[in-house]
C-alpha cells in the first residue's frame, strides 16, 4: 500500500522540490501551504507521516503538532519539522510536540526522502501492534 505524506510549507519552491522527490520515490504526496490547511487535510484523511515547516501563517508548525498530538487518530503520527537556520527548537519542546526529526533549511530532498523512509519503517511495527490489539476481542 502506498504511504501518504503530507507536506506543509508556505514556500512553494520547497514544496515543489520535496513533492517531486517523494512522488518519484512512490509516495502519495499531499501539499498544504500553511498549518491550518494541513490540519483540515489531516482531519479528512490522516497521512502516514507529516512534514511541516515551523514558521507559517495562520497556524505554525508547532501549533499543528499540538493539534496532531491531541487527536486520538493522529497522536502517534511521525512528524518531521523543517526549521530555518538559526531558529532553534529545544529538546524539551521537540519532545513535548512529539517531533520525530528536525531538519534545517536548506535541506536536500534526498535527505528528506531518507528521513521519511526511515521514520515510516520505524513506525510500521508499532502500527501493526496497534491494529492487532484493536482486532483482538
Amino acid at each position: 500500500m502506498t504511504k501518504r505524506v503530507l507536506l506543509c510549507d508556505d514556500e512553494p519552491p520547497i514544496l515543489r522540490a520535496a513533492e517531486f522527490k517523494l512522488k518519484r520515490s512512490g509516495f502519495d504526496v499531499v501539499c498544504a501551504c500553511d498549518g491550518q490547511q494541513a490540519w483540515e487535510l489531516i482531519q479528512q484523511t490522516p497521512p502516514d507521516i507529516l512534514v511541516t515547516d515551523c514558521q507559517m501563517p495562520r497556524m505554525t508548525g508547532s501549533e499543528l503538532c499540538q493539534h496532531v498530538r491531541h487527536d486520538e487518530r493522529t497522536r502517534n503520527l511521525p512528524v518531521i519539522m523543517l526549521t530555518a537556520k538559526g531558529f532553534e527548537i529545544t529538546d524539551q519542546v521537540q519532545a513535548e510536540l512529539g517531533i520525530s526529526r528536525l531538519m534545517s533549511k536548506p535541506f536536500s530532498p534526498r535527505e528528506l526522502l531518507e528521513a521519511v523512509t526511515e521514520l515510516l519503517a520505524a513506525s510500521a511495527p508499532a502500527n501493526r501492534e496497534a491494529i492487532a490489539a484493536e482486532a483482538t476481542p
